[in-house]
This record gives structure tokens, C-alpha cells and sequence, in this order.
């Protein structure tokens, strides 16, 4: 019996590279969207709607997933959305909506697969959060505060959810080549701002690091490798060298040495 998958943003960028990679290896995938009957192309696999910003939609989802195989074996939390901006300048509710698609949504995903997965006694969870989440990096702030929010969601959860038969854990990937910029909040870079000019040069940096970034399938063989992986570890990075590097450099240099890193690395 192939095993059941939900990935949550399946229609586009590193969600529908997983969604085909697990196609191939013979899953049953159900990607979601917002609007999956906007969605012109013909996918290999079955498209739900899901918008992760709306509970009902979130329940009905999983309903519908379960009705259809009567179980569910794997849930990748994969949407997201990105924001750049100074913090300053960032209306609240731009704030708020980063939070509820990248923080809230994945726990209220969570918290309605848990039931079904706890009567099967078995599971699997993998949150898609980034490697932007172990730091707060200029004018990613929110984002990176939103992602990190999301890894400790997780390490709690596993302990929470240990008994039940339940893996959960967090994939990081770096820059990866994929439509996130188009759909990203850009707090405006606006004349008479004292951001404009070291704001404006680092989101030209920012965006010609994700078109530049690697091949998405890199993350859906990584998820294929977590899958299959008895005892997933708490936690995976995938993306280039230096991007996990950073991590490694931020648990043991000093906190102003790293800073100046990144200041230098971002020419701030």
C-alpha cells in the first residue's frame, strides 16, 4: 500500500517538487492551493483546496484526504510566505499575515492531522521552515523570526507527541530557485527613507541570491531521504555549503563577531 501524502502549497516552487519527486516514487500526493481550479497545468497528482490562513479549510482538507484513503501517512508543512523590509517600516498587518501563513497555519495543519495519525499510531511530520530562521538577518527579520518561531514549535511538539507514535521534524533548505520572490511582501523602498539606500542594495543582494539559489528537487530528494529514515533527526538543512555553514558559525562564534559577518557579508 503506497503511503499517503499531504503537502500544504503543492502548486508551485519546492511544494510541487516534492509533490512530483513522491508521485514518481509511487506516494499518493495531495498538493493544495488556495485557487487549485486556477491551476492550468495538468500535475501528476491530486490537488486540494487548502488555504492555511482558514481553519475550515485546513479541516476540510484532511477530511477529505482521509475520506478518500481512510488514512495519512505524511504531512509536509510547505507553505509560506516570504516579507523583506526594514522592521520600522512594515505595516502590522503585512506583519501579522507573515506569522499566520509561515507560524499559525503549520500548527493548526498539525493540529488537525494529529488525531487521524494518533489512531493509526503512526506519522510523519515535516515542517519546511529555512535556514534564514536560525538568524535574524536584515530586513528578513519577520521572516526569519516567523521560521524560527516554527522550528521550536517543532522540537516542543515531538516531545508533546512522543507517545503517539508520531515523528515530527524540521527540513531547512537555503536559496533554492523558485517563484517566492513574486508572491513576497517588499516593504517599498521610498525616497526620504534613512533605509533606502542600505535597504535597496541588500534586496537586490536577497534577490539575486534566490535566482541564483539551486535546484528545488535537492529539497524533495532530502524529503525522500527523511521518509525513509526510521528516526528522523530533529532537524535537517539542505542548501549550499556556506548557507549550513552559517549555523555552524553561529553557535560558536561570538554573538558581535557574528554580527559583523553578516554586516560585511550583506556590505552594511
Amino acid at each position: 500500500m503506497s503511503k499517503v501524502v499531504l503537502i500544504t502549497g503543492g502548486s508551485s516552487g519546492i511544494g510541487k517538487s516534492i509533490a512530483e519527486f513522491l508521485t514518481h516514487k509511487g506516494f499518493t500526493v495531495y498538493g493544495t492551493s488556495r485557487n487549485p481550479e486556477r491551476i492550468q497545468e495538468e500535475l501528476p497528482f491530486k490537488l486540494v483546496k487548502l488555504d492555511v490562513g482558514d481553519a475550515s479549510t485546513i479541516a476540510t482538507a484532511v477530511a477529505t484526504v482521509v475520506r478518500n484513503e481512510n488514512r495519512l501517512d505524511i504531512v509536509i508543512n510547505n507553505a509560506g510566505v516570504g516579507i523583506t523590509g526594514p522592521i520600522e517600516e512594515t505595516p502590522q498587518e503585512e506583519i501579522h499575515k507573515v506569522f499566520s501563513t509561515n507560524l499559525y497555519g503549520p500548527i493548526e495543519v498539525m493540529k488537525a492531522v494529529l488525531p487521524q495519525m494518533r489512531k493509526q499510531h503512526s506519522g510523519l511530520i515535516i515542517n519546511i521552515t529555512s535556514i534564514a530562521g536560525y538568524m535574524g538577518l536584515p530586513y528578513r527579520g519577520l521572516y526569519s523570526a516567523s521560521k524560527g518561531a516554527l522550528e521550536l514549535v517543532t522540537e516542543a511538539m515531538r516531545m508533546e507527541t512522543k507517545d503517539f507514535g508520531v515523528q515530527i521534524t524540521n527540513l531547512a533548505p537555503g536559496d533554492f530557485a523558485t517563484n517566492i520572490a513574486a508572491g513576497r511582501y517588499h516593504a517599498p523602498v521610498t525616497e526620504g527613507s534613512p533605509y533606502k539606500k542600505p535597504y535597496g542594495d541588500t534586496l537586490n543582494l536577497i534577490n539575486d541570491h534566490v535566482d541564483d539559489g539551486g535546484n528545488p528537487a535537492d529539497v524533495a530528494r532530502t524529503v525522500y531521504t527523511i521518509i525513509n529514515t526510521p528516526k528522523p533527526k530533529i532537524h535537517y538543512k539542505v542548501g549550499a555549503f556556506m548557507q549550513k555553514f552559517s549555523i555552524v558559525l553561529k553557535h560558536i562564534l561570538p554573538d558581535k563577531v557574528y554580527e559583523k559577518l553578516l554586516l560585511n557579508h550583506y556590505k552594511l
